[in-house]
Parts: structure tokens; C-alpha cells; sequence
């Protein structure tokens, strides 16, 4: 479907990167803006626009999510690419990025160039990282310059880390060379008993060995010096310990250039390891909710800039994969659909941070960080808005994603996605 002519009229714009933030109109042409500004005619459009009324609801630069799973090819039984656009544009979002560990991984430029093109029509950008080793068993370097060619838009072996010291070097000084992110999900299987739960409290309670805090600390220290040494840009997946936020505060007073990145999950700046004694299998989740301490310390990290990206880690499960002994369920929630309310209602309405800085690290570091031609509301940028109200509320019955497994589900959440719009077309 081609972009067509659009008239956002009263709305409350919102775009920090540019410095908006008055009450007026935006202008789209061609799937770029063409003006941003009070009071344009629908005359200046040269043709019979569509006309949006936002209200008075606000309009910011499209969600930016740089971590999500739309497990397509080989589980689509949980989710396919178009069910996952669908619920990323239902979550504001005009942009997402996939990991690489579906069935079979993506590891090469042909399994790579296939799912680009099955993304192509979606009504959002569906980016894909591709795998850093082969079959993401890390044994073996992909040859990223020719991924990198092909198009993917970074570089990944989300859900299994990489155990091989030498190996994550030779990864960062390739990723260096041909400009690439490299992320990482941090957390060493040796240190695990029983994955997706806190070693503490709860896990004493249920009688399981749980996921130490040391699996992901050891992890991110290590591969903080590594990017420091290499010059490697990285980004730390779903950061959960106050012990790595302390870590990567440290190693960015060192940092020059830029190269260290981190990401929080609205799960764990929402809940704690409690959670998992009200919701069961619907709040194991890799790595696990941890104590209220932790999910302080997260919150403290995104605003003072410690930790700049909010990333769902969009998780799809069938509820077959979930209704299991909590031991042996499978771990993730899903999140698209559910991120902006959650830091609407944990990290702006008590005061730690406010919506701009909501936007900024929902879309603006995002987009900055994956180099991609997003997160603005200026003339001349690709018209990926969303609309939203943060007034009225949304009650979460159901989803646009094939799957459900969140303990947010039946929930009623301060805000509400109105509209979204990618490319210049209306996504939502």
C-alpha cells in the first residue's frame, strides 16, 4: 500500500530530539514530513489530504523497539512476522528489530535476505539482527561482513551466550570493522539451576536452585572491557542486577566514544521476583525479575542515563509452552503491546523521569544506537508517528500478537495508543 497524504491537525507535538513541544500540525507526503507547524491548511497539502484529528493527544516520533522475537521462520505457532506488526504497531511502534534465534537461526545472508523480504509489506519496519556464530552455538564466527551486506541490522545471539572469551573478541573487532552492534545476553549457564527465576527469596520458597545475579554480572564485566579494548559498539541485553548497573556506570566514565549501550525490559523495571509467586509461569523470564532493590537501581540507571534503551524483549509462548511445572516451562513474556503504558505508569507518573525522556529512550536512543533514520518529527524525516494519550487508560483483554502469556493480561494501564503511523501509512 503506498503512502499517502496525511493531516495530523491538533495535536500536542512531542519531539525531543528536534526540540518540539507545542500544540499544532504535521504535514505528510510520500511517507516523509513535509511540514511541521500551527495551523496548516489542508490547501497546503495540494491534494485531498487525510485528515487525523489528534485532540490535543500527543505526537512523538514512532517507537523504536531494538529487541524483540517474532519467532519466524520455524514457532510461528506463537508468532509470525505479521502477527508481530501487528501488535508492535498496536504498542506505538514503527520500528523493530528481531533476534536471530529462530529455527534455523538466521546465519547466513540467504536465510537473512528470505525473512527481509517476507517483512517487506508489513505495515511497520521489521529489521532483523542475524547470529554472530553459526547456529548461534558459539563455536564459530559468522562472517558478519557479508550478514552486514545483506542487511541485517546487527548482530546477536540473544537466548544463548557466548561462553568463548577469544571469540567475543574476534566478534567485536569484526563488528568494529564493518560498523555493526553486537548484543548480548548476559548470563552464564554455570551459575543457573533452574532459568527464568532470582536465586533468593522466592526461589527458596518454591525449593529451586535459581539464576544467580553473578551469571549476569561476571558477563557484563567482561564484555564491558572487551568493548572498551576492541572499540566495539555493544548493547547489554535486558540488564536486571543493581550490581551491572553500578558496572556499566563505571565502564561509561571511561567511555569516549560511545560504544556502551544497555537495555531495561519494562518487566523489570515493573516487577519483582514476587511476581513469579502471584503469576507463576507468566513471570519466569530471562534473565529473572529480581528483588525491588534491583528494580530501583534499574530505574535510577535510566534516569541518569546509565542505562539508555527501553527494548520489550517480546517474548511469544504458546500457552502449551507455559501451563507446565514452573522447573520446566519455557521463560518470556511478551511486550510490544504493553511497554508504553508500563513506563507511563512506573517511570513517569511517580516522578523519575518524564515523558521526554520516556521518548528518548523508547525511541530516539534506540534509532541513534542501530544508526537508523528514526525518532524525529523534523521536516525532511520519515513520517513514523505514534499518537497517544497519556489521560485515558487501556484495559489489556486481549492482544494483536498470537500469543498472551503476560501477567498484564486483564489489566487496565494508564495510557493509550490512538494511532500509529509508519512509512506514512497508518499502521494502527
Amino acid at each position: 500500500m503506498e503512502a499517502n497524504t496525511i493531516l495530523i491537525k491538533n495535536a500536542h507535538i512531542l519531539s525531543p530530539a528536534d526540540g518540539l513541544d507545542l500544540t499544532g500540525d504535521i504535514l505528510i507526503k510520500d511517507g516523509r514530513i513535509e511540514k511541521t507547524g500551527e495551523n496548516i491548511s489542508a490547501a497546503e497539502a495540494d491534494e485531498s489530504p487525510t485528515v487525523i484529528d489528534a485532540g490535543r493527544c500527543f505526537a512523538a516520533p514512532g517507537f523504536v523497539d531494538v529487541h524483540c522475537h517474532f519467532r519466524d521462520p520455524g514457532q510461528t505457532e506463537k508468532e509470525d512476522i505479521h502477527s508481530g506488526a501487528a501488535a508492535a504497531a498496536a504498542g506505538g511502534y514503527t520500528t523493530v528489530v528481531c533476534m536471530a534465534n529462530t529455527v534455523p537461526a538466521i546465519d547466513s545472508p540467504e536465510l537473512l535476505a528470505e525473512n527481509l523480504k517476507k517483512a517487506a509489506p508489513e505495515a511497520v519496519h521489521v529489521l532483523q539482527c542475524a547470529a554472530v556464530t553459526e547456529q548461534r552455538k558459539g563455536l564459530s564466527l559468522n562472517d558478519l561482513s557479508a550478514l552486514k551486506d545483506a542487511g541485517a541490522a546487527g548482530f546477536t545471539d540473544d537466548g544463548s551466550p557466548i561462553m568463548n572469551e577469544a571469540l567475543v573478541r574476534e566478534a567485536m573487532i569484526k563488528a568494529a570493522e564493518v560498523g555493526a552492534v553486537l548484543s548480548f545476553h548476559e548470563e552464564d549457564p554455570s551459575l543457573i539451576g533452574t532459568a527464568g527465576i532470582n536465586e533468593g527469596m522466592v526461589s527458596r520458597k518454591l525449593k529451586l536452585s535459581g539464576a544467580k545475579r553473578e551469571a549476569e554480572i561476571r558477563m557484563i564485566e567482561r564484555d564491558l572491557s572487551l568493548a572498551l579494548e576492541t572499540g566495539c559498539m555493544i548493547d547489554l541485553q535486558h540488564v536486571s542486577a543493581k550490581e551491572s548497573v553500578e558496572l556499566i556506570r563505571k565502564a561509561k566514565k571511561k567511555d569516549k566514544r560511545g560504544l556502551i549501550h544497555a537495555e531495561v525490559t519494562p518487566n523489570h523495571f515493573s516487577l519483582t521476583e514476587e511476581a513469579v509467586l502471584e503469576y507463576g509461569a507468566l513471570a519466569k523470564i530471562n534473565p529473572p525479575l529480581r528483588t525491588e532493590e534491583d528494580r530501583l537501581a534499574l530505574i535510577n540507571g535510566l534516569s541518569d542515563g546509565t542505562l539508555d534503551l527501553i527494548a520489550t524483549d517480546h517474548a511469544p509462548h504458546t500457552s502449551s509452552d507455559k501451563n507446565k511445572e514452573l522447573k520446566s516451562c519455557m521463560s518470556g513474556i511478551i511486550g510490544l503491546e504493553t511497554a508504553f503504558s508500563l513506563g507511563l505508569r512506573n517511570l513517569v507518573l511517580p516522578g523519575y523521569i518524564d515523558l521526554k525522556k520516556l521518548i528518548m529512550l523508547m525511541s530516539v536512543n534506540p534509532a541513534a544506537v542501530y544508526g537508523l533514520d528514526a525518532g524525529h518529527l523534523k521536516a525532511g524525516s520519515p513520517a513514523d508517528i505514534v499518537i497517544f494519550s497519556t489521560e485515558e487508560s487501556t484495559t489489556f483483554k486481549s492482544f494483536r500478537s498470537r500469543s498472551d502469556n503476560t501477567p498484564f493480561k486483564g489489566k487496565t494501564l494508564p495510557g493509550r495508543i490512538i494511532h500509529t503511523i509508519a512509512g506514512g501509512r497508518k499502521a494502527y
